[in-house]
């Protein structure tokens, strides 16, 4: 999968559920690896705020951001919408601290962004699979996420706040193009006891009974209806028999659990790379939300870390040539794949193979279009594995190693004529009853093209 931005700039106006002041949010393209980014056109040197899970500094009424000196809050329904629509890449300006709330959902951004057009770009898109279950609790408010292993993105949330009205509910999406019709619609919500604090203490400026679902779960006299009525600028104020104010009708059964699974996408895009994986989160909130993105983004971290990129040095001498390689592997032309070899530690290799127009595959790989395949590469890779295991034997010419399996092969990037493809392998574990598994990695330059897992047999002949 490829990169995207959008094609052409686009604006929303709106208030600011919190602040009360009417903003202007406007998406524009963005490069390559640009990644999702706010600036705050209204500050002087209009600075700029990565949408990064690091940079959260409040999540009590929302999911708040800050650096360089500047602050954006409420980015939750925005991310949700970039996430959901796949864009990688996209300036969000706003002439304000707080993006506008709409009607309390995301399909206004939805709608704008898909109005702007989805353009797909040269880099292509790196995902984060998920390699084992990653667990987040808190055992005060009952939370408790996991994040599974799935090649694909699913997410589940289960909600319970002890109320007659909400009672228990659940929502799910099994893929994100069904965000559009049955996610990014669902509004945000609170209590009735919740909303009297906050305008109490000043702090829903903007909120409105068109863009927040209030629940009612509690007797309420008509004394209280009135003032909530002057609260909102409202000729009159009602609750519907289900305890919703104003009878305002849900746009579905569940529409509280949806809208925190819109949350949950919003906070979880702050990771910075799209994830590959099954959530499930019972009670989630933007606080749980945002701890459980961290945790996620430390274990992409710690991934991206144990690569290590080897260093080339054409005018080093190299420890083995293809004179030597030919007298430990059977392989021969056109199917030795290793030109030459670096280094050979206690439990790894680095060695290169150098890609030219002259290889035989490009013929049909692809004419006009000379890529080297997938299969030659991981080819190559076992091959120098080969080496490794069979450099510590005395008659390598006597051994031969097979393929047993390959586990979690991964393509990042082209490899093309000209290319100097360098492979670094490392023992996973000790070799045992001639069984060995390696973790290859192979590199252009700094960038990683190829990573894959080898099992392998090494058989005396």
């Amino acid at each position: 999968m490829k990169q995207t931005t959008i094609k052409k700039s686009v604006s929303l106006e709106g208030v600011g559920l919190h602040t009360g002041q009417m903003v202007t949010l406007t998406f524009l393209p963005a490069e390559d690896n640009h990644g999702i980014k706010f600036q705050r056109v209204d500050l002087p040197g209009m600075p700029v705020v990565d949408a990064d899970v690091d940079n959260v500094v409040d999540t009590s009424r929302g999911t708040t951001i800050e650096q360089n000196g500047a602050r954006v809050a409420t980015v939750e329904h925005v991310m949700a919408s970039l996430a959901a629509l796949e864009i990688d890449n996209c300036m969000v300006q706003i002439n304000g601290g707080e993006t506008p709330i709409m009607d309390g959902s995301s399909q206004f951004f939805m709608k704008a962004l898909k109005d702007a057009g989805i353009q797909e770009l040269e880099s292509q898109r790196e995902y984060f699979v998920v390699p084992q279950n990653i667990y987040y609790t808190e055992a005060d408010r009952s939370v408790e996420m996991i994040a599974m292993p799935l090649d694909d993105y699913r997410l589940t949330v289960m909600v319970d706040y002890n109320s007659p009205v909400l009672g228990s509910q659940h929502a799910s999406l099994t893929n994100l193009k069904e965000f559009e019709t049955d996610i990014a619609s669902c509004r945000t919500f609170c209590f009735l006891h919740e909303l009297e604090f906050l305008y109490n203490n000043g702090l829903i400026q903007g909120g409105d009974l068109n863009n927040a679902i209030v629940i009612v779960d509690r007797v309420i006299e008509d004394s209280e209806l009135d003032n909530l009525a002057k609260m909102f600028n409202k000729p009159k104020v009602e609750v519907k028999k289900e305890g919703i104010l104003n009878n305002v009708d849900l746009r579905f059964h569940n529409e509280p659990a949806r809208h925190k699974l819109l949350d949950l996408i919003g906070d979880l895009a702050l990771i910075g790379v799209p994830i590959k994986a099954q959530i499930m989160a019972a009670r989630p909130g933007h606080a749980a939300n945002v701890a459980f993105g961290k945790k996620i983004k430390a274990l992409i971290k710690k991934s991206r870390s144990s690569v290590r990129v080897p260093k080339y040095d054409p005018n080093k001498v190299p420890l083995y040539r293809a004179e030597q390689i030919e007298k430990m592997l059977p392989h021969r032309f056109p199917f030795l794949l290793v030109d030459k070899v670096l280094e050979v530690g206690q439990n790894h290799i680095i060695a290169i193979k150098n890609v030219t127009f002259n290889e035989p595959f490009f013929q049909g790989h692809f004419p006009g279009n000379p890529i080297m395949p997938g299969v030659l590469i991981i080819e190559a890779m076992a091959q120098a594995g080969g080496v490794l295991i069979l450099s510590k034997v005395e008659d390598p010419e006597n051994y031969n190693t097979y393929f047993m399996k390959i586990d979690n092969a991964k393509f990042k990037d082209k490899v093309v004529p000209g290319d100097t493809l360098i492979f670094r392998l490392d023992l996973i574990g000790p070799i045992r009853r001639g069984i060995t598994v390696m973790k290859g990695s192979a590199f252009v330059g700094e960038k990683l093209v190829c990573e894959a897992e080898l099992m392998a047999q090494v058989v005396k002949s």
